[in-house]
């Protein structure tokens, strides 16, 4: 059986997790990191020497990354569907992927952490106000991307989906003012698209913690 180690509230966990619902896989998950510990622990740390989350063990095959194990669990168990056949179609997906790490992630991570696991009186306002502004502004190139395509590849849901889509959920649901920020129609349709999804609902959108 599929065992993934990793917390439930850790976005990098929720997209394996995520991604294991929509192949339909059976798995077994189990607690580590921040509150539960136990990723510092040699038993960890052999499987991860990085000590993040997640990290999955297939039949004794361990892997950590969770772009990677998406990728993985996704050209094992859904080819044609999350894992695009179409080369073309498998780059639109994994350039998203990337670019969820390489471009949106800092700013989301400074509201995140700001406004979700940092008590009020210790917030760095200036900080968060700073990464709303901007945030805000990077999302609009996915918006951009998004304005004839129902999804980050095109037309059907695939594996590039999964890394900003649960981002997406963050950024729609953080306690922050909007009204002068960009309209993000888009976005807003294409995050809407995924909330339908039961595999979604059940892993990305119980309250942020």
């Amino acid at each position: 059986m599929l065992k993934i180690h990793g917390r439930a509230n850790s976005i990098n966990v929720q997209k394996a997790l995520w991604c294991a619902e929509e192949c339909g896989l059976v798995y077994e998950r189990t607690d580590v990191g921040g509150a539960f510990g136990g990723n510092d622990q040699p038993w960890y740390r052999a499987m991860n020497p990085n000590g993040v989350v997640p990290t999955i063990d297939d039949n004794g095959y361990t892997l950590w990354e969770s772009n990677s194990v998406v990728r993985y669990l996704a050209s094992i168990h859904a080819q044609g569907t999350l894992w695009p056949l179409d080369p073309k179609t498998r780059g639109e997906a994994d350039r998203w992927m990337d670019w969820k790490l390489s471009t949106i992630q800092g700013g989301m991570t400074v509201l995140f952490w700001g406004l979700v696991r940092t008590p009020p009186e210790k917030r760095d306002l200036d900080a968060i106000e700073k990464a709303r502004v901007a945030t805000a502004d990077l999302w609009k190139r996915l918006d951009g991307h998004l304005a004839n395509r129902r999804y980050v590849a095109g037309a059907q849901f695939t594996m590039g989906d999964i890394p900003v889509g649960a981002m997406a959920y963050r950024w729609f649901n953080l306690s922050f003012e909007r009204k002068d920020l960009p309209d993000l129609s888009n976005l807003r349709a294409w995050y809407d698209r995924l909330t339908t999804r039961p595999a979604y609902a059940k892993i990305v959108m119980p309250p942020m913690t």
